[in-house]
């Protein structure tokens, strides 16, 4: 048991700091070489091509709000991810044994929904608008695992219980 508490432990560290690289990186879209790509790289907060400029001024204005909505859920997920690692070793010491890790468990599970949220806009707005010019870079993939990592977390918390 105390294994696999500690393997969940060394899961979630790691779809924590793998969501702050997806966040954090700029590397959402990586430009095809040889393609008509005006920047190499495209995040979700600058598109860099030896230097960096807005990702606001590089897509319609249409589309600024569906940005603004990946940015903030992004964010949204890293905070709900920290906060159930803090309920997590809270509750490892603080609950009685034979009981389940209910709160850590749905914290999770809404960093998972704030993650599908953020991953979903961004792939049906951005991540297929040039596909001849731009493959998905490895923050965009880095997301995709933080997603699948985050719901087995989530429902392991909650069917685990203290013993």
């Amino acid at each position: 048991m105390l294994v696999l508490l500690a393997g969940i432990f060394v899961v979630h560290i790691a779809t924590v700091i793998m969501l702050f690289v997806a966040t954090i990186s700029n590397v959402w879209l990586q430009a095809v070489p040889g393609s008509a790509a005006l920047y190499g790289s495209h995040g979700i907060w600058l598109a860099c091509s030896g230097a960096c400029t807005s990702i606001f001024s590089q897509i319609p204005l249409a589309n600024h709000a569906s940005m603004r909505t990946v940015e903030a859920f992004m964010i949204l997920a890293i905070i709900f991810s920290c906060i159930a690692l803090c309920a997590f070793i809270g509750q490892l010491f603080m609950l009685d044994k034979g009981c389940r890790f209910y709160i850590t468990g749905a914290l999770m599970l809404v960093c998972w929904l704030c993650i599908l949220i953020a991953i979903s806009i961004y792939t049906a707005k951005f991540a297929n608008a040039n596909p001849n010019d731009y493959y998905h870079g490895y923050c965009f993939i880095l997301t995709w695992i933080c997603f699948v990592f985050s719901f087995i977390i989530g429902i392991l918390y909650l069917v685990l219980r203290k013993k």
